[in-house]
């Protein structure tokens, strides 16, 4: 207890007030004490003067306990209330402390020991409703700035959607922009190509060497710009999600065999060893031809164009559960692990300049990673700067009509300076879409 408390006494009878200071100081408690003895007296000393205690009559002149105690609670004083009284009757009890009474003392049993007691527990009573009132007050405030803060989340959360689908709408109008354009470049570029072969035959007249030279350049331009075209084109289709899958048998290994021949002459002219080897007796699948051709002829003109010696390897393979494997292997610059992340991203190149030594849309990984997507199949990098990389496709030998197109992702690092980035596909039923 405080070493003096401050005690009012609100009392018209002065005997019963003296008895109050006569039973505290006779108890040992250092009090200063203030004497009062009506209820209008009262509520104005304790709006103005704070107590430790006060100590109250039951019945006053000029009001009751009871409409004084609940005055008090309205004016917020906080302040413990015991309230004297010449009945021990319940009832009068129980609503006075209804009322905000902390506790009650019947003037019968008054003594310095009983005061004490009650005083102590009116003080310590107080104490913890005071701390109540404290917590309760920081939950609400605390209450109150999450509900601000939940409705700052709810604002940013609609501009974001609204943000959101005015991306969606720039990216599908980006889309439809692609596919138009490329398709309007494909018909001149069909034509430059056209007219360059026809001036190559002989029947129309023979060109001077340097004439022919530059028909040669012409065709040779017409055919790689149209085949950016058309990476442009798929790229485009595929996230309209107007690319759909032709599935039909056929055999892998005679696939396989015309793509490298088609790419033979560019490894040749960089003096690199192309090698196919089939390493599975049954090569026959369900699947698409023209896109497995077309992931096949993206993966060798990588490999060729990332290389300056050595040689490159497909190899076809043999898995369980009914699925064959497709790898490309070459000696090329390799992939560090930083850019692994990113190499199936859109877009995306290794050197990002407009003098980058190496040409191209950025476009062909992307397009074989949704491919193979498609196909419920798995693509898998393996790479290691200034020695290789290999790309491996893992493919069920009969494709569903119904794949699932989501797709996760994970970087799996086997050693130092080797690493493999995995692409995975989960099953679920929609169309041969992406």
């Amino acid at each position: 207890m405080k070493e003096t408390l401050r005690i009012l006494v609100v009392d018209d009878d002065e005997l019963d007030r003296r008895t109050v200071y006569l039973a505290l100081t006779q108890a040992g408690v250092k009090i200063e004490l203030s004497e009062v003895s009506d209820a209008k007296t009262a509520i104005s000393i304790l709006r103005n003067t704070t107590y430790d205690c006060v100590f109250l009559d039951d019945r006053l002149p000029d009001q009751d306990g009871l409409s004084l105690i609940k005055k008090l609670r309205a004016s917020e004083i906080k302040v413990p209330l015991v309230v004297i009284t010449d009945q021990g009757d319940e009832h009068i009890v129980v609503e006075l402390m209804k009322a905000g009474a902390t506790d009650y003392l019947v003037k019968s049993r008054l003594s310095s020991i009983t005061l004490t007691q009650v005083l102590r527990h009116a003080m310590r009573i107080n104490q913890v409703e005071m701390q109540a009132a404290l917590a309760h007050q920081q939950l609400k405030e605390s209450h109150e700035q999450l509900l601000r803060k939940n409705q700052e989340l709810e604002k940013q959360r609609q501009q974001i959607q609204l943000q959101n689908l005015k991306l969606l709408e720039v990216s599908q109008l980006k889309s439809q922009f692609l596919a138009t354009m490329s398709h309007e470049l494909r018909t001149p570029m069909n034509a430059i190509i056209g007219f360059a072969q026809i001036l190559l035959r002989p029947k129309f007249g023979k060109l001077t060497y340097q004439q022919a030279d530059m028909v040669e350049r012409i065709l040779n331009n017409g055919k790689h710009l149209l085949m950016l075209v058309n990476e442009v084109l798929d790229f485009a289709k595929l996230e309209e999600g107007r690319l759909a899958l032709q599935p039909e048998l056929f055999d892998l290994a005679k696939v396989t065999n015309t793509a490298v021949g088609e790419m033979r002459s560019l490894a040749e002219a960089k003096k690199l060893s192309l090698v196919l080897k089939i390493d599975t007796a049954n090569t026959v699948v369900f699947n698409d031809p023209v896109r497995v051709k077309q992931i096949l002829l993206n993966l060798l003109s990588n490999a060729i164009k990332f290389t300056e010696s050595g040689n490159i390897c497909v190899e076809l393979q043999e898995l369980g559960d009914n699925r064959v494997a497709i790898a490309v292997r070459d000696t090329g610059i390799g992939i560090s692990s930083q850019d692994s992340q990113h190499i199936f991203e859109a877009f995306r190149q290794l050197d990002q300049t407009i003098t980058r030594k190496y040409p191209g849309t950025g476009l062909g990984l992307a397009i074989i990673n949704s491919l193979v997507q498609m196909m419920g199949g798995k693509i898998f990098l393996e790479s290691q700067v200034g020695v290789g990389s290999v790309f491996r496709i893992e493919l069920p030998r009969r494709i569903s009509l119904s794949p699932s197109n989501k797709t996760s992702g994970a970087v799996q690092f086997d050693s130092p300076g080797i690493f493999s980035v995995v692409q995975t596909t989960r099953s679920q039923n929609s169309e041969t879409r992406i």
